[in-house]
Parts: structure tokens; sequence; C-alpha cells
């Protein structure tokens, strides 16, 4: 699997994928971790990026994570949750019928690999695109560890990051 890299090379604490495993589930697990690493990598940007410059949020110069609560804006929520439900809706394609298998993604579909590049950035080299998925996943995961620790931080403080 893409990911795997040094110095820990396949890490898997919590044996996720362990031998009692069905690929058709461990795929579903990347096609999750995919989803999660794109997510918090947006947020990492996003949630500094937000406390400078926020023109959808008037608030009083709140940290990030209370700031969506003091927006004027309650009927953006509704709108952010619509555009969510279409991308995931779209998702629901990928997995095996649910009556034969629970928690399964097709095998011809690639976890992650949503049909969409519009700026055509996905290599069309095998290796190369192992590569990219790897940098994309480990990019991810430490994403998902700098937004967590940036919401504690906040939530410890009280104040914002920067």
């Amino acid at each position: 699997l893409p990911g795997a890299t040094a110095p820990l090379g396949y890490f898997d604490p919590l044996n996720f994928c362990s031998a009692e495993r069905d690929e058709e589930t461990i795929r579903f697990l990347r096609e999750v971790e995919i989803k999660h690493a794109r997510v918090a990598m947006l947020a990492a940007l996003g949630f500094p990026v937000a406390e400078q410059f926020h023109p959808l949020f008037a608030s009083d110069d709140a940290p990030s994570y209370v700031a969506f609560q003091q927006t004027p804006l309650q009927t953006f929520w509704p709108v952010v949750v619509g555009v969510i439900a279409v991308a995931e809706v779209f998702s629901v394609f990928t997995f095996e019928n649910p009556g034969t298998k629970l928690w399964g993604i097709r095998k011809d579909h690639v976890p992650g690999d949503l049909g969409f590049d519009p700026l055509g950035l996905k290599p069309s080299n095998a290796a190369a695109l192992a590569e990219m998925q790897t940098k994309e996943l480990n990019n991810g995961r430490l994403a998902m560890i700098a937004i967590a620790g940036m919401v504690g931080q906040e939530l410890a403080t009280g104040s914002k990051l920067f």
C-alpha cells in the first residue's frame, strides 16, 4: 500500500490491517484515511488563515474553534452540509453491495481517486503515482496531528494561535 515509508515502513500499531481483514475492508479503511487526510490538510491551512482573514465570519477576533459559532451567516451551514452531501453521494457508488459485503470498496475502485483532476496533476506513470499517493498520505497524516494540536492549543489557552 502507498504510505509505507522509512523509518517506520509498514506502521500499523492498532492492527487495522490484520490478516483477518479482507481486501475490500482494507480498501475502505484506506479510502477513509485519504478523505480524512484531505480534510485535515484543508483545515490545517484554513484554521490559522481564518484567524487573520475571515470574510465570511464577522467575528470579534475570536479563536478559530469558536468563530463559526459567532457568524451571522447561519444560513451558510446548510449550504455547506448540502455540498458535502452531494460529494458523499457519489462516493456511495464505490462500495460493494451492502447486502453482500458491508464496508467493502469495489475492487475496480482506486481509494482516493475521485475521477476529477482538472489541473492534470495525476501522474500517468505507476511509480510516480505511488510516490505522489505516499506523499499525500504522509502529509495528510501530519495535517491530522497538526489540526488536533491547533484545536487543542486554542482550547487550552482560549486565545488565537497567532
